[in-house]
């Protein structure tokens, strides 16, 4: 009994765990229910009193959303404005045409690159996945090579890359500088994506299947009614410019300057989403005869599609809160201090575990920050790699519980067993090349 109460701790939080995972794949609970219900079990068996656990969920759950939520927000936003206007189609077509069939490979790379910063996961799927099976039939190559190379460039941009909802929480949670985030998140990308989207497809077998029949396509524009591909890619990538500018700039100028505060304002993420947002309405919206109405019930359909995944990230920063009031985290730091265990190896590892578990990688980043968060002050490592750790983690290998496993198995008429050895293995491909960059990193910075 007394070894029960002295580790009541880690016992606490690897029930609370338990129970998050029981909830969402046993029961069918929604994530946000899940997160909140297993923080107040960690709370109540660490003696917190009941009102101290509504008081810190509420802190948490505020705290985090007041940071995330305009970015995350804004970021939907910027990427509905571009799917509506015809500017992500002009991205995709103009770089596949430009590469020609003997390249069409790293054309996909830089296209589902840009749309897993610009759009969430599903979207850039349900663009370019018909776009990739029309481009294979007419350059006469299995369907299935170059949509692992799409999947691969979009899941891994969008598991690492700022503002999508995963690594704009890690930046939060981490305290890490997001603009850094960017600059390093590119030396894990590039050998991550080559691994999973070039040489993983050489070494599959039976990739070459019946053209599947398309379950949905997206809208057709003419070219008259598409922006021009340099304003098409430009837009999207204004925060990312803004952002990693200012990193460099900070390092030539004094804190506490009017320049330093003028760089740091518009070299926020919030204000550089802002602005982007701002353009884009002119440019994919007023300037191409859209009314402003119709303008804003694209923003407004952005925010609805967004709104559960600002609360899930909402609840993860109150199972965040929970962990570090009821003192867990503390119990943990004090076990680190003792340990060997590489802190990268250990934000990867249990990020992928709840991955697996889950399906879902905001949850996985979300819950494995909460717990590996708090011991950022007792670890000799930079934030920057922890994020980047971590998002790989997120990466990991999925199965049935994840959407978009079945959205990759249908989409590509599969088998749930070719799903396994395609989406499955690009994914774990993905993980495996990330963390190894990351510890690679961490011997030099």
């Amino acid at each position: 009994m007394e070894w029960i109460i002295n580790n009541m701790p880690i016992i606490s939080l690897v029930l609370g765990v338990a129970l998050l995972l029981f909830l969402n794949m046993k029961v069918k609970l929604n994530s946000v229910l899940a997160l909140i219900i297993s923080a107040i079990l960690v709370g109540v068996l660490n003696g917190m009193t009941l009102t101290s656990i509504v008081d810190t969920v509420k802190a948490g759950l505020g705290s985090t959303l007041g940071s995330l939520a305009l970015i995350i927000g804004f970021g939907a936003v910027l990427g509905k404005l571009m799917v509506d206007s015809g500017a992500a189609q002009r991205i995709a077509s103009t770089l596949l045409e430009k590469f020609g069939v003997k390249n069409v490979q790293w054309a996909l790379i830089i296209v589902g690159a840009i749309f897993g910063i610009s759009v969430f996961y599903e979207v850039a799927f349900i663009i370019l996945a018909p776009l990739v099976i029309s481009i294979a039939v007419e350059a006469k190559i299995p369907y299935l090579k170059l949509g692992i190379t799409m999947v691969a460039a979009t899941t891994l941009a969008h598991s690492l890359f700022p503002p999508q909802p995963g690594p704009t929480a890690l930046v939060e949670a981490y305290g890490a500088d997001m603009g850094l985030v960017y600059m390093l998140g590119i030396l894990v990308f590039i050998p991550g994506v080559i691994a999973a989207g070039i040489i993983l497809p050489r070494l599959l077998k039976n990739l070459d299947r019946p053209v599947p029949p398309l379950l949905e396509k997206p809208k057709e524009f003419t070219d008259e009614e598409m922006p021009s591909f340099g304003i098409s890619l430009l837009i999207p990538l204004i925060p990312a410019i803004m952002i990693s500018a200012a990193t460099i700039i900070n390092i030539f100028i004094e804190e506490g300057t009017f320049t330093y505060e003028l760089v740091n304002f518009f070299g926020s993420a919030e204000m550089s989403l802002l602005l982007a947002v701002l353009i884009a309405i002119y440019v994919f919206g007023i300037r191409r005869g859209r009314t402003m109405d119709e303008v804003m019930e694209s923003f407004g359909g952005a925010i609805k599609g967004i709104a559960m995944i600002i609360f899930i990230v909402g609840a993860g920063g109150a199972f965040k809160e929970i962990i570090i009031d009821s003192g867990v985290g503390d119990y943990i730091a004090g076990m680190m201090e003792n340990t060997a265990i590489n802190p990268l190896i250990m934000a990867w590892f249990i990020t992928a575990l709840i991955r697996i578990a889950t399906g879902q990688g905001v949850v996985s980043a979300i819950t494995a920050a909460g717990i590996v968060g708090p011991l950022m002050d007792t670890f000799d490592v930079n934030p920057v790699l922890m994020v980047l750790a971590t998002a790989a983690g997120s990466n990991t290998i999925t199965h049935v519980n994840d959407a978009s496993f079945w959205l990759f198995k249908e989409y590509f008429n599969l088998s749930i067993k070719d799903t396994f050895k395609t989406w499955g293995l690009l994914l774990l491909t993905t993980s495996l090349v990330g963390i190894g960059v990351v510890l690679i990193l961490d011997i030099f910075i």
